[in-house]
């Protein structure tokens, strides 16, 4: 890299300066200083790299170099270099102030962008445009993967760098948007590209300390992507109160849950009826809706609900028989089976028996 096709102006005054200081060995002034940080900035703005800048720095220092007798030379060479370490530190210090707006600036840019994004504000034409600055085509369908952990995670945190890393690393320049919102990981790509977010979720699970990560569904358009995002955290806060153990969660793979508290009233009155019984056990409705969970959850096989629950299998058929003596409803048979089973689920969502119905 050398100063070759750096503009003047951005040395203006510079060789006045050595002159001086060569006659005088004065130091800079504070206007001169300032001087020097504002052409920095101005060289930032135009996109003038600081490494060729100082190359013409150093260029002009040799070409205004002062003549004369050796002593003259030697008595002025410290003054001249301290101007010249002056003059570039207070260049450079500007150039840098700039760089840094400049960052902030995008940043700031970046984050407005993806909050009108995720939120569905905005005119979603202008969105679109804004979209591509940032490597989203919004006219393709998109699908968003959310990752949570134990802590909050901002941009600028090592675990979000390493997953963006990790991402860049296998897929490159792929159209794929990393960021951060509400303290969780956020990965948007493209609706065809289903190995991108499966991947996201592998490095988001794994950087987060087994955090988990919720998927949501294809959409097509700006709101797509919104659509999507509200699928995953929807995702997140099923897994929530449905205490689900998959580190990775499909919002496909979910649908099943919002068709059956659609009707609210319905499913609180089918909790009520199937297993409000269980809270004239002793030790309340807790430990045997529990028990009906894991049943229910190792597909109706009482060895493996007995260990789910660290019991003995004598311990755990003795709960599902009062269970059947309480509700009137038998866990195997399968008529019965489907009706708690459902009851269960709509408990779970419903946070039963914490809050009444």
């Amino acid at each position: 890299m050398t100063g070759q096709g750096i503009p003047e102006e951005y040395l203006d005054g510079y060789a006045r300066i050595l002159k001086e200081v060569s006659a005088t060995g004065r130091r800079l002034t504070r206007d001169e200083l300032d001087s020097r940080r504002v052409l920095g900035e101005q060289a930032a703005d135009a996109g003038y790299g600081l490494r060729a800048l100082v190359v013409k720095h150093l260029a002009a220092t040799r070409a205004a170099w002062p003549g004369g007798s050796v002593t003259a030379v030697a008595a002025s060479a410290d003054s001249v270099l301290a101007a010249v370490e002056q003059a570039v530190d207070a260049f450079a210090e500007g150039h840098e102030r700039a760089q840094r707006l400049a960052v902030r600036q995008e940043e700031a840019a970046r984050r407005e962008f993806i909050d009108d994004l995720l939120y569905g504000r905005s005119d979603l034409g202008r969105l679109a445009e804004r979209a591509e600055r940032f490597g989203l085509l919004l006219s393709h369908a998109h699908a968003v993967a959310v990752a949570e952990g134990p802590e909050a995670y901002a941009d600028t945190d090592l675990v979000t760098r390493h997953v963006e890393s990790a991402m860049i690393g296998r897929f490159g320049d792929r159209r794929i948007l990393l960021t951060t919102k509400d303290g969780r990981l956020i990965c948007i790509a493209p609706g065809d590209q289903g190995e991108v977010l499966t991947y996201f979720a592998k490095q988001g699970h794994a950087a987060t300390d087994g955090g988990r990560v919720a998927i949501g569904r294809p959409h097509p358009g700006a709101g797509g992507v919104v659509h999507s995002y509200e699928e995953a955290l929807g995702a997140l806060d099923l897994a929530e109160r449905m205490n689900l153990d998959e580190p990775v969660l499909r919002a496909a793979d979910l649908l099943v849950f919002p068709v059956l508290t659609r009707d609210r009233q319905a499913m609180a009155d089918l909790v009520r009826t199937a297993l409000g019984p269980l809270q004239d056990a002793r030790g309340g409705a807790e430990p045997l809706l529990d028990t009906l969970s894991a049943y229910f959850d190792s597909g109706c096989v009482a060895a493996e609900a007995a260990r789910r629950l660290s019991l003995s299998v004598r311990a755990l058929t003795y709960r599902l028989e009062r269970i059947h003596h309480l509700t009137g409803s038998n866990p195997a048979d399968p008529l019965h089976r489907y009706t708690l089973q459902t009851a269960v689920i709509g408990a779970r969502l419903l946070d039963w028996p914490a809050k009444l119905l």
